[in-house]
């Protein structure tokens, strides 16, 4: 995995929990000038991970695993290239990297694997697959009287390139869709066959809510009390998004009172999940380990896109460059 040759350039790659980051791309060519270090767990204390990345001149993030604020960057000297698999990161400061004259590169980010899971999320719900399954191990047979989607109302919380796909998902069940967000257009949203709604009228009509918005400022904790208090006590909410869009204590409330159904959670605050957290404990929560985009397909663009920057950078001419908002 590493060639222990001085002049080489260090090579961190982060996070990579299922150990197979070298199998996609061509390593090989990067292997004659670096040397190649893999963490399979995430370091969230601060300290340890600056003396574990010290030593590297380059880094690659997988999405917003790591964070990288600019408490981080300072404290970095060597790092001269961040590359985070997808086309943006959040949870870096480019600025900051700018500042440091640190070089961030990205890759493209395919999006079926988010809208395919979505959708597995909202089925294994409607027919408390996940459920029968468990039962059927322990003995039991049929606990549970499924829903059908045909004829259903679809929420979807932003309709970007991931919302707009999953909407075109429901009309084919034969879904009513329905969409909201604070700069949609009623033309924008009949163009990809959903009806504009008000924030409102979402929380309150929909049968199945599903949120697909960019973290932000904006949509920090949109999602909180009064907008679940809103949805039907038959209503279902999906978030394969980013959790903090979600106020945590605001749905495991009602979820423990059972003001809704249920929830299918890809996405949480704190990532991976710990031990203890409290939504562990819950029966009508549906939880997966933030997997939307983790499949082999999505990861074959990553790392390939990863190698083709990092042999870009070495040869003076990088590609994919992130630059900070200019606004």
């Amino acid at each position: 995995m590493s060639i222990n040759e001085s002049e080489h350039m260090q090579i961190a790659i982060l996070d990579d929990y299922q150990g197979v980051a070298l199998d996609y791309g061509d390593w090989d060519s990067v292997y004659r000038e670096c040397d190649v270090t893999v963490f399979r767990h995430t370091i969230s204390d601060h300290r340890q991970l600056v003396e574990a990345l010290e030593c590297f001149d380059i880094v690659v993030a997988m999405r917003e695993r790591t964070p990288f604020p600019a408490s981080i960057l300072e404290e970095l000297p060597r790092l001269k290239l961040l590359v985070t698999t997808g086309s943006r990161n959040r949870s870096i400061d480019l600025t900051a990297a700018t500042a440091h004259d640190i070089m961030v590169c990205g890759t493209d980010s395919p999006a079926g694997g988010t809208v395919e899971l979505t959708w597995g999320l909202i089925l294994a719900l409607a027919r408390s697959i996940h459920q029968h399954d468990t039962a059927l191990r322990s003995g039991s047979w049929q606990l549970y009287l499924g829903n059908e989607l045909q004829g259903k109302t679809l929420g979807v919380l932003g309709l970007g390139r991931i919302g707009s796909a999953v909407a075109a998902i429901g009309r084919a069940f034969g879904m009513e869709v329905i969409t909201w967000s604070q700069n949609l257009t009623a033309g924008a949203a009949r163009g990809s066959g959903a009806d504009l709604v008000s924030k409102d009228e979402l929380f309150q009509l929909s049968d199945v809510l599903t949120i697909h918005l960019v973290l932000s400022d904006r949509t920090r904790g949109l999602v909180g009390d009064s907008e679940i208090a809103q949805m039907r006590p038959t209503a279902y909410l999906i978030n394969t998004s980013r959790g903090p869009i979600i106020e945590e204590g605001a749905l495991m409330s009602a979820l423990q009172d059972r003001r809704i159904a249920g929830a299918a959670i890809d996405v949480f605050d704190l990532e991976p999940l710990p031990a203890d957290h409290p939504f562990r404990g819950l029966e009508n929560m549906l939880l997966s380990p933030h997997m939307g985009y983790v499949t082999k397909e999505a990861y074959e663009v990553f790392y390939t896109q990863v190698v083709e920057d990092i042999t870009a950078f070495l040869r003076g001419s990088p590609i994919r460059i992130l630059a900070p908002a200019t606004t």
